[in-house]
């Protein structure tokens, strides 16, 4: 799959059927694992005040909120709908994100987005780390992904570090050499496939005269291999000088 789509959410709480809205929505587009800098953020006013407890995680009042556009609107959902066309969503523990996003757009009338094109890195780390904390802080510090611009939670910032790490889930290290690889073999190919021309300044032979002398008595005395390099118009001098060419 060429085009993928990394998503994060941030909302009031943890549940929609509780009356709990989304507050910011960020999705990022990779293409061969790789991020394109296409992004989708906005943030969303719920339409009701922020409790302390979410305040607290991601740093988002009912003020800064207030005023900012509905998820209904066209700014936003056809927006959003647009960015993320067919392309699998990928989601950190995406049953609370998928069940957010769907759950406003059955609110506007809009087609709910299918659990089958979900891919929940979750999942992909606790077949990988069984047992183990893969939260995404956690899976960070596994992979050595820097937290460094992160203060609290949020929609873009855990958008980024969730493509680094789902870089790393999908081979990350091992991906980028594999890709190096199959680069230099495609550029030693395309070396092999070229034909090369007399080359403009041959180099100049570095034996002496009584050296290449001595070269050819050989060749012909003891190797007695003359008769393959004379079709060539080669003595012993010449394959020397031939051979020193082929090697720079």
């Amino acid at each position: 799959m060429a085009r993928e789509i990394v998503l994060d959410t941030e909302t009031t709480g943890f549940d929609p059927l509780t009356g709990d809205r989304l507050v910011e929505l960020a999705a990022l587009e990779i293409e061969q694992f790789v991020p394109t800098g296409r992004s989708f953020h906005v943030y969303i006013d719920p339409c009701r005040d922020m409790p302390t407890e979410a305040e607290r995680i991601h740093g988002l009042s009912t003020a800064f909120l207030r005023g900012k556009p509905r998820f209904e609107d066209e700014t936003v959902v056809d927006r959003f709908l647009e960015f993320v066309g067919d392309a699998p969503i990928i989601a950190h523990n995406a049953a609370f994100d998928r069940g957010f996003v769907n759950w406003e757009l059955s609110r506007c009338d809009r087609a709910e987005i299918p659990e089958s094109r979900w891919i929940d890195t979750l999942g992909l780390a606790k077949q990988r780390f069984p047992g183990m904390h893969n939260s995404l802080d956690a899976l960070c510090k596994r992979f050595k992904i820097s937290l460094s611009e992160r203060e609290k939670h949020g929609a873009l910032i855990d958008a980024k570090l969730l493509a680094a790490v789902y870089l790393e889930l999908k081979g990350g290290r091992e991906r980028r050499l594999e890709l190096t690889a199959s680069m230099s073999v495609g550029a030693a190919s395309a070396t092999a496939r070229g034909d090369y021309g007399p080359r403009p300044r041959p180099f100049v032979s570095r034996a002496t005269e009584a050296e290449r002398a001595i070269h050819a008595a050989f060749i012909r005395d003891k190797v007695k291999g003359e008769a393959l390099w004379a079709p060539f118009g080669l003595d012993g001098a010449g394959r020397e000088a031939a051979a020193e060419e082929k090697a720079a």
